[in-house]
C-alpha cells in the first residue's frame, strides 16, 4: 500500500495503533491530534520501523484547525486514499449532570468533525475511483447508552449508507465497533484500572481491534465488530427489551 492514510486521534490508543499498522502495510500516514509531542513520538515509532509519517497537530473542535485538516484531505496534489475518523472522548453516563457545553463538544467531535472530514476527502476519492473511510464507532452504537451510544449509532448508520451509495464507485465506508479496549480512553475519564467493573474477558487489545477493522475495511464491509464475544452480544441485544439492554449497558464508561 504505497498510499496515504490520515488518522485522527492518532496520538495514542486505537488511533496510534491504526497508524502503526497502516504504516507497516506501506502507507504514508498523516497523524492528526491536539498533542504535537505525542504525535511526534508516534511518528518516530513509525519511522523507526521503516515507515513514513507526517504530523498535523489540530484540535478538531477548533474551526480553523478543522479547516486545515479538511484542506489537507482535499489536496489533489497529495491525495489521501484512506481516512480513519477515530478522534473522540467519553462523558459520564449521567446526562443530566454533564455541562451542556461538554455534551455539545462531544457531539461535534464524534459527529460533525467526522462528517466534515469525510465530506472533504470524498470528492477526490470518487474522482480517482477508489478510497476507504474507516469510522471508529463502538458496540455502544447498537444499544441505548447515553449520548456516546447515540453519536456512535450515527456513525454506524452513516457508514452503512455510504457503503451502499458509494461502494459501486470504488469508495467504501466501514464502522469499526469495538467493545471495551485497553487504551488511555478510560484513564482520561479519571478511571483507574479495574474501576469499570467490567470482567477481564470483555477487554480487547487495541492491536487486535485495528487489525480486524482494517481487514474488514479491505473486504468492503460496512460494519466491523471485532471479536466473536461482542458479535454475539450485539446480536443478543437486538432481541431484548430496551429496559434490559440499558441496564446491562450501564456498566463501565
Amino acid at each position: 500500500m504505497s498510499r496515504t492514510a490520515l488518522v485522527t486521534g492518532a496520538s495514542s490508543g486505537l488511533g496510534a495503533e491504526f497508524a502503526r499498522q497502516l504504516a507497516a502495510q506501506g502507507a504514508h500516514v498523516v497523524l492528526v491530534a491536539r498533542d504535537r509531542s505525542a504525535l511526534d513520538e508516534v511518528a518516530q515509532t513509525v519511522r523507526a520501523a521503516g515507515g513514513s509519517a507526517e504530523v498535523l497537530p489540530a484540535d478538531l473542535l477548533d474551526a480553523d484547525a478543522l479547516a486545515e485538516v479538511e484542506q489537507r484531505l482535499g489536496d489533489a496534489r497529495r491525495p489521501v486514499h484512506l481516512l480513519v475518523n477515530n478522534a473522540g472522548f467519553g462523558l459520564d453516563l449521567a446526562f443530566e449532570k454533564n455541562p451542556v457545553v461538554d455534551e455539545v463538544r462531544h457531539l461535534r467531535l464524534h459527529v460533525e468533525a467526522a462528517l466534515r472530514l469525510t465530506h472533504a476527502v470524498l470528492p477526490g476519492m470518487l474522482e480517482r475511483g477508489g478510497g476507504r473511510i474507516v469510522n471508529v464507532a463502538s458496540v455502544a452504537g447498537f444499544v441505548p447508552r447515553g449520548t456516546y451510544g447515540a453519536a456512535k449509532g450515527w456513525l454506524i448508520s452513516f457508514s452503512r449508507w455510504m457503503n451502499v451509495v458509494y461502494g459501486g464507485r470504488g469508495v467504501t465506508a466501514t464502522a469499526v465497533c469495538p467493545g471495551f479496549v485497553h487504551t488511555s480512553f478510560h484513564e482520561r475519564l479519571g478511571l483507574p484500572p479495574g474501576a469499570e467493573g467490567v470482567p477481564a474477558g470483555m477487554w480487547l487489545d487495541a492491536a487486535d481491534v485495528a487489525r480486524e477493522g482494517l481487514r474488514d475495511a479491505a473486504r468492503g464491509r460496512s460494519v466491523s465488530v471485532p471479536s466473536l464475544r461482542y458479535k454475539v452480544l450485539v446480536a443478543a441485544s437486538r432481541l431484548l427489551p430496551d429496559r434490559l439492554v440499558v441496564a446491562a449497558a450501564s456498566r463501565g464508561r
